[in-house]
């Protein structure tokens, strides 16, 4: 994949350094006891720590994880480039998702968000939540190596961004089963993350041999009925909330081969 000329998005938060945070009355009181000593205002502290504001990194100096970041600010950077023009096109305005990178756990305006839980946006903060440990995960345990498939999970996170912005998040049951709501509503942001892919290639030329084949395998490794078979031994669809393997790939595909949004809509396919 080409990074050459993609820009690294200013719309950022690392939390890396530090777990989420949940104080108790005697947490509370230790705060405000140890700000009186520094001098330092403890309801600003407070604030911080529950509003999940940027503090002090616990580590210093260089990360092994400080490339991935990077890389994800890129992919992110591109993502408002690329959508940007699409949405004005529509007459909606792209305010910008804000990146946010995490070790273990972090409070988000969803509730406290969990490495265990994968990459996921939050309509409540319009935050994209990442812990950049999956990067790994997504090639040791779902077979999906390489930059670009990092890319497809980010470029599908922001896809449930630019649902939030078109209205389609607040309109939609999420309900589950094989053709709810809840998959529908994933793979239009496969599909969206098509189009990221499409429209970044054409203005960036990010694509090179392999990365297409990297992106799909990176859909199908995350598609519902191979991680229930994988953990329970068979699919049950009545459960699924993202997707076949087969329909994450297919959608993934539309967006890629088209660049067109309007070719997204699974709100309302009779086939998904």
């Amino acid at each position: 994949m080409r990074l050459d000329d993609l820009r690294e998005t200013s719309n950022v938060e690392d939390r890396r350094g530090r777990g989420g945070l949940a104080l108790g009355g005697f947490g509370v009181l230790a705060v405000v006891v140890v700000s009186y000593f520094l001098g330092v205002d403890p309801s600003q502290v407070l604030n911080d720590i529950q509003s999940g504001a940027p503090q002090q990194q616990t580590a210093s100096g260089p990360r092994s994880d400080d490339a991935a970041y990077a890389f994800s600010r890129k992919i992110v950077g591109s993502a408002e480039d690329v959508w940007t023009p699409i949405l004005r096109a529509k007459g909606v305005s792209l305010t910008p998702a804000t990146l946010t990178v995490y070790d273990n756990a972090t409070p988000t305006g969803c509730g406290m968000g969990q490495t265990s839980a994968g990459p996921f946006y939050c309509p409540e903060d319009n935050h994209i939540y990442l812990d950049l440990s999956f990067f790994n995960e997504l090639s040791e345990r779902f077979g999906a190596p390489g930059q670009f498939a990092q890319a497809y999970v980010i470029a599908h996170e922001y896809g449930h961004h630019v649902q939030t912005l078109m209205g389609a998040m607040n309109q939609t049951d999420r309900s589950q089963g094989a053709t709810g709501g809840s998959v529908r509503i994933e793979l239009q942001a496969d599909c969206y993350a098509g189009v990221w892919a499409n429209k970044a290639n054409d203005q960036f030329h990010i694509l090179q041999n392999g990365d297409v084949e990297g992106g799909l395998k990176a859909a199908e490794a995350v598609g519902d009925d191979t991680l229930q078979k994988q953990g329970q031994g068979v699919a049950v669809p009545d459960s699924f909330t993202h997707g076949t393997s087969a329909q994450r790939m297919r959608w993934f595909k539309r967006g890629l081969d088209s660049g067109d949004m309007d070719q997204c809509d699974t709100l309302s396919a009779r086939t998904l």
